[in-house]
């Protein structure tokens, strides 16, 4: 498929839970969307890593991190964060710097304005990866229009029915790239039409191509009104874990996912069983026949396979109108969500 056709594929294939009922502006200024990352490790406050706490308006977390290592006399590699963070935001997160047997130097004095130390420690340990619990987003709509007889009312109603129930785990689009041109790199790499040759550009696209099928299983299970639902087959991951394991299907198991404390899980596709049975398994091969030419690319790539729950809960979130035609959510996200997959099902949001 070419770019436009993946457009396409997204816009109209990947199912919404409810009709849309409003539609709305996000990010009309850095400080509509406002990110705290909560970290899941403490500094120990001693050790060879210099650990940061920033606040950031208006740039790309991996920039920040070039900075802060020009800042520091040593290489790029020697400093690391554990997530990505919006750049058309104000967002507060985490780096460390190797400095080993050297002293800080005075980093808030050759930052720019827009970029805040909140916090200088130490640890032993450099931070990786995926070394946080989440993150807290604050994000404001602007220029709130129903449509299709929507109301605040109707909002509010589709709020609480998201802290009950949750939403769909999609992968954000940002995902994908823009206009999906990481999907499209993706299958020139795998039909031979080109060889990405940094690692990281390689990681980009396989991660692209891996969620995109994650994404249409998803939305199969939504088509069929199970994606909060245990059918027989499935695989179940434990809430706050990323641990998952085959159980035959049963009362104890159906109450459990009711209750939210398991969630049924879609493949994240690589070398190996899917895992799933019956029911579920059918519902995946159909949608890897489809995508039958990324699946061989992954697999030629060595991924293992993985699961990822279909669903993201979201207990604590918040409305509150702001100037009559504004709305203010406040919400929390485990690691490895999308703050767009929650808001995906409130508003059609433009940028």
């Amino acid at each position: 498929m070419d770019k436009n056709e993946a457009s396409k594929q997204y816009t109209d294939n990947f199912q919404h839970l409810f009709p849309i009922i409003l539609s709305a502006k996000i990010r009309s200024k850095n400080e509509d969307f406002i990110v705290n990352e909560i970290p899941s490790v403490e500094p120990v406050h001693t050790g060879e890593h210099v650990w940061l706490k920033i606040r950031k308006s208006g740039e790309n977390t991996d920039w920040v991190a070039g900075l802060l290592a020009k800042i520091a006399g040593v290489k790029r590699r020697d400093v690391s964060y554990a997530g990505m963070k919006d750049r058309n935001a104000i967002t507060t997160q985490w780096f460390s710097i190797y400095l080993p047997g050297k002293a800080a130097p005075n980093w808030q004095s050759q930052l720019p304005d827009n970029i805040e130390l909140l916090e200088e420690t130490r640890h032993e340990r450099k931070l990786r990866r995926g070394t946080l619990k989440g993150n807290q987003f604050q994000i404001t709509l602007r220029n709130c229009n129903y449509l299709n007889d929507g109301s605040l009312e109707k909002i509010k109603q589709r709020i609480d029915h998201i802290r009950e129930q949750g939403v769909p785990n999609y992968f954000g689009n940002q995902r994908f790239g823009r206009n999906f041109y990481n999907l499209h790199k993706a299958e020139m790499w795998f039909t031979g039409k080109f060889k990405p040759k940094k690692r990281n550009l390689q990681g980009i696209y396989l991660s692209s191509a891996r969620s995109w099928i994650f994404n249409q299983i998803l939305s199969e299970r939504i088509r069929q009104g199970t994606w909060n639902q245990a059918i027989n087959g499935d695989v179940f991951m434990l809430e706050g874990s990323h641990s998952w394991f085959a159980e035959a299907l049963s009362d104890e198991i159906k109450q459990r996912v009711d209750a939210k404390k398991l969630h049924p899980t879609g493949a994240l596709w690589g070398k190996g069983d899917l895992g799933s049975q019956h029911e579920m398994q059918i519902i995946e091969e159909k949608v890897g026949q489809q995508y039958h030419h990324l699946i061989q690319g992954l697999c030629d790539n060595k991924l293992k396979q993985e699961r990822r729950s279909l669903r993201l809960p979201v207990d604590s979130i918040e409305c509150k109108v702001i100037n009559n035609q504004d709305l203010l959510l406040n919400f929390y996200l485990p690691s490895g969500s999308y703050a767009t997959s929650v808001l995906r099902e409130l508003t059609i949001f433009q940028p």
